[in-house]
């Protein structure tokens, strides 16, 4: 099928999402070479980051589309851009941890490295102005994010669905995956569906061996060849789950 761009939707941190001519069920998403963190405090353009990231989510979604998960992923349509199902996301970030890194482990004043003996589920509320911050289930149903508590209690049952999926498929690729970042929305029949990406730029991903950090936490915290390792990740799934390249 032939998907034509029109007028633009959003212009996102990480991505672009475009509307299409004569579908209004779906949408175009380009991926950007821009890094952000600290809610856009420190940017950079890094050539090549949006196809990697591009290639990496679509590889991870229709490995989750076989696992049962629903996505909003329809196919790859260029080096950068892939199509989506149209969907009203839900203003939330839902967060999983595996193994307590970064600020969180600051904050808590934990050992960064420490596994946790279950996953930890939070939620961020999705407001730059705000910078994201973590809201309770209560604050999240104040805030009108979703419905009702049933759907925050579907949020974090479809959110360690997806944690047990993407531990073995990144295990398989000798890779340890420390913490991630989830975004969901409705589709026509208020369905919950996994949205946005999942890539280097939303995970924590450590070598399985070593524990060399693999995502944006090497531009977070300036340790540099951030490229190569995204680019590390993508041949590390190349390898072992060619049947979703």
């Amino acid at each position: 099928m032939m998907w034509t761009k029109t007028s633009q939707i959003y212009d996102g941190k990480a991505k672009t999402i475009f509307a299409v001519e004569g579908n209004d069920d779906v949408v175009i998403q380009e991926f950007k070479n821009q890094l952000t963190a600290f809610n856009a405090l420190k940017k950079e353009e890094l050539d090549g980051k949006g196809e990697l990231n591009c290639l990496i989510t679509c590889s991870i979604f229709e490995y989750l589309e076989v696992k049962g998960v629903p996505t909003h992923f329809v196919e790859k349509l260029s080096r950068t851009s892939i199509v989506t199902k149209k969907l009203s996301m839900i203003p939330l970030e839902v967060v999983v941890r595996n193994i307590m890194a970064g600020s969180t482990a600051k904050k808590l004043g934990m050992v960064e490295g420490t596994a946790m003996e279950k996953p930890l589920v939070e939620f961020y509320y999705k407001k730059d102005e705000l910078a994201d911050p973590f809201i309770s289930d209560d604050q999240a149903l104040l805030l009108k994010t979703v419905d009702s508590q049933k759907e925050l209690e579907e949020l974090k049952s479809v959110a360690l669905k997806i944690n047990t999926a993407l531990i073995s498929f990144f295990r398989e690729c000798g890779i340890k995956l420390v913490d991630f970042k989830l975004e969901f929305g409705k589709n026509e029949k208020g369905e919950i569906v996994l949205g946005d990406e999942i890539s280097p730029d939303s995970c924590r991903l450590w070598d399985a061996e070593t524990d060399e950090k693999l995502d944006k936490d090497r531009f977070r915290r300036d340790l540099g060849q951030v490229k190569e390792k995204y680019q590390d990740v993508w041949n590390r799934i190349q390898n072992k789950w060619s049947q979703y390249v």
